[in-house]
């Protein structure tokens, strides 16, 4: 396939690639996108699921929150699967420079990456409202319902609800990455999720790739579009 050698070309010839990567990247781990939650939650949940995870949905109902969030966006028997492995080669070839991830689930870490920019946050961290103490993944799937701290506050995961801003930090840092790429690699998202979608804005170079399943809105912005399951691709390259 013509597309992969040139992929594999500017791989070769590049040691300063960003990878920016959405849901795609983690539903060949068995994790789905909730936003095709394979319609069942209409028959579980009395609200569609961008309702339920907003800041407004959290903070008035927390209850129905965490079920929704339990059942449906924790995933702790998850594994890597080739494109995490890929990505995590490649950084440890000297590379890759920076992972910049939609997802909140932590595969990247777990299959070695160490440069990981979390823009939606991450499940694996969850902090006390009320006195900011530091619980695992572990202490929120063992709670009865809502989690709450052993000063009475209510534990909140460490990731961006409806509603919430992205930590800055985190989203200057991306900007960074993406501005100086000699190589940029998005897979696994549709780009239609703002504010992230939007730093493909910042690429300044002519190498960006796009691979995905389905077709994207920024296909004819692409230097070359590559359409396949990202762990498949990047397993290949």
């Amino acid at each position: 396939m013509q597309e992969l050698e040139q992929l594999k070309q500017w791989i070769r010839e590049s040691d300063n690639i960003v990878f920016f990567g959405g849901a795609g990247v983690s539903t060949e781990s068995g994790i789905p996108d909730f936003r095709s939650v394979d319609g069942l939650y209409n028959q579980q949940y009395d609200y569609p699921p961008e309702t339920i995870i907003s800041h407004t949905f959290y903070r008035r109902n927390p209850e129905e929150f965490y079920r929704f969030y339990k059942n449906k966006m924790l995933f702790p028997n998850a594994k890597p699967n080739a494109a995490h492995l890929a990505l995590a080669r490649l950084e440890e070839q000297g590379k890759l420079r920076a992972v910049i991830t939609q997802n909140i689930d932590g595969l990247h870490q777990a299959a070695g990456s160490r440069a990981v920019l979390e823009l939606h946050g991450s499940v694996h961290r969850n902090y006390c409202t009320r006195c900011g103490e530091f619980y695992t993944l572990e202490d929120v799937m063992a709670a009865d319902g809502v989690p709450r701290c052993s000063c009475g506050g209510i534990i909140k995961p460490d990731v961006v609800l409806y509603e919430e801003g992205l930590e800055q930090k985190t989203l200057q840092k991306a900007v960074m990455y993406i501005r100086q790429a000699e190589v940029l690699i998005i897979g696994g998202t549709s780009l239609t999720v703002y504010p992230a979608a939007g730093l493909i804005d910042y690429y300044q170079g002519n190498r960006l790739v796009l691979i995905n399943k389905s077709v994207t809105p920024m296909d004819s912005r692409a230097d070359l579009v590559i359409s396949g399951k990202i762990g498949e691709v990047l397993g290949q390259v």
